[in-house]
């Protein structure tokens, strides 16, 4: 395997560099944007039994907001309470921004990945043809060993960037859609505190 590796060329370095940070950003992304870690199904029922409590202080909105993001977005409309249902929506949309921002961190280094590696393995590819034809220069076509050393760095490099840029992609576009639908969520929670104040 490891013969294959140096077979790819210096480029199989930057792409191994590449699969690594994908590798980390991925199971990062899995484990934080669980529903069960955004938005715990509990949370909802106490926040609004605190509202309507009326035992709404900093402390228990500090609390609240060091939760979860959805947590960090109840937090945004508690701040405002007592200035009314107006001034809550705002609280709340401004720190649903701000959630939903943080849900996508890394998320751009993920794609870049996804766009460069297999461009790196193109640039590979090309160098690996470029050595082809000054070998061919060099000593002729008589010798297919000559030729095989340049032809293997081609196909190994795209290859490898491949490998490495379509699971990228798929899941940066997992990963997006996961944000998508988190948002809902964080929306309709946000709603539901918002409706228990006008009532």
């Amino acid at each position: 395997m490891f013969e294959l590796f140096k077979a790819g060329g210096p480029l199989m370095w930057i792409i191994l560099l590449c699969s690594l940070v994908a590798l980390t950003i991925i199971f990062e992304r899995l484990l934080t944007l669980r529903t069960k870690q955004v938005a715990p199904a509990s949370l909802r029922k106490q926040i609004l039994e605190l509202a309507n409590s009326g035992k709404v202080t900093p402390e228990k909105i500090e609390v609240v907001r060091s939760h979860s993001p959805l947590g960090a977005v109840f937090a945004g409309g508690l701040d405002n309470i007592q200035y009314g249902p107006e001034a809550m929506r705002e609280g709340l949309e401004e720190t649903g921004k701000q959630v939903v921002h943080k849900l996508g961190r890394y998320l751009n280094t993920l794609g870049t990945i996804a766009s460069i590696t297999p461009l790196i393995g193109l640039l590979g590819t090309v160098i690996g043809m470029i050595k082809v034809f000054t070998a061919i220069t060099a000593s002729g076509v008589g010798d297919p060993t000559v030729l095989s050393g340049g032809i293997s760095e081609a196909l190994i490099t795209t290859a490898a960037g491949l490998s490495v840029g379509i699971p990228c992609l798929m899941f940066y576009r997992h990963f997006r859609g996961r944000i998508s639908e988190l948002a809902v969520i964080l929306e309709e929670n946000a709603l539901a505190l918002l409706d228990s104040q006008k009532s």
